[in-house]
């Protein structure tokens, strides 16, 4: 029988640690539940500004067409509160707003709060035993254009071939993984606190960092919108390479 190769702690390889298991779908589960009450949250106000204030009356950077808030009927008479070179204006809409969102607020902050806990036990736990080092931050030779190039060859010839369901991991998984962990969630929890005012009260330079609330809340929509692009293609390259096989290391561990 061939020999099974092994690393540092004797783990076979194609093989994922119980906490590296747990953790795995406790994110995606964070993920999944995020992206689901962040959509309604978004359906409530499907406009996106940069800088420290953004409302229906203020030029948006885009407007995203997901609810009957998107491109509404119109508007009432205005009300000028105050004139002058800046004048202080409102206006009432013409039509019945969709604002029921509060539940999606209650549970976007839940999850996301859940989400911090276990990717900070996540990547503490990996620094502390190494999976970190040895199967997620690429090496110098895995990142030549020439080595990426031909990864993405592999990737673009179908039938794919059968993966292992586990480390050692390609060059383009390594980046892809080490992405998300270092540069994606971590952008996705900093956006996500700017834009509550009890942080910024204790915590105003996040404010300065991403240039108000408002560009921290169209940063937090692109990096979680990278966030649920990664989990489309790691679902489709599970699909792709052995589901059962996968989804069975990924559960059972062996």
């Amino acid at each position: 029988m061939a020999a099974v190769t092994m690393d540092k702690v004797q783990r076979p390889v194609g093989s994922h640690t119980r906490w590296v298991r747990l953790s795995h779908w406790i994110l995606a589960a964070s993920v999944l539940t995020l992206a689901v009450s962040g959509f309604v949250i978004l359906m409530s106000h499907p406009r996106l500004y940069w800088g420290a204030v953004g409302n229906d009356l203020t030029p948006a950077l885009f407007e995203l067409p997901i609810s009957r808030n998107y491109k509404h009927g119109g508007w009432a008479a205005p009300v000028t509160f105050a004139s002058g070179e800046h004048p202080i204006v409102s206006q009432a809409r013409t039509y019945d707003i969709f604002n029921e969102n509060s539940w999606a607020r209650s549970l976007h902050f839940l999850a996301a709060w859940l989400l911090v806990v276990t990717a900070l036990i996540y990547i503490g736990t990996g620094f502390i035993s190494g999976h970190l080092r040895r199967n997620l931050i690429p090496r110098v030779g895995e990142i030549s254009p020439r080595v990426l190039w031909r990864d993405v060859a592999n990737h673009l010839h179908l039938p794919m071939p059968p993966a292992a369901g586990g480390p050692p991991y390609g060059p383009l998984q390594k980046l892809a993984y080490f992405g998300v962990v270092v540069v994606t969630l971590p952008l996705v929890v900093l956006t996500g606190l700017t834009m509550s005012p009890a942080v910024t009260a204790a915590y105003p330079a996040l404010l300065d960092f991403f240039g108000g609330s408002q560009s921290a809340r169209t940063v937090h929509f692109f990096a979680f919108t990278a966030l649920v692009l990664f989990l489309v293609v790691h679902v489709a390259m599970v699909l792709l390479t052995g589901f059962r096989r996968q989804m069975r290391t990924m559960i059972l561990g062996g």
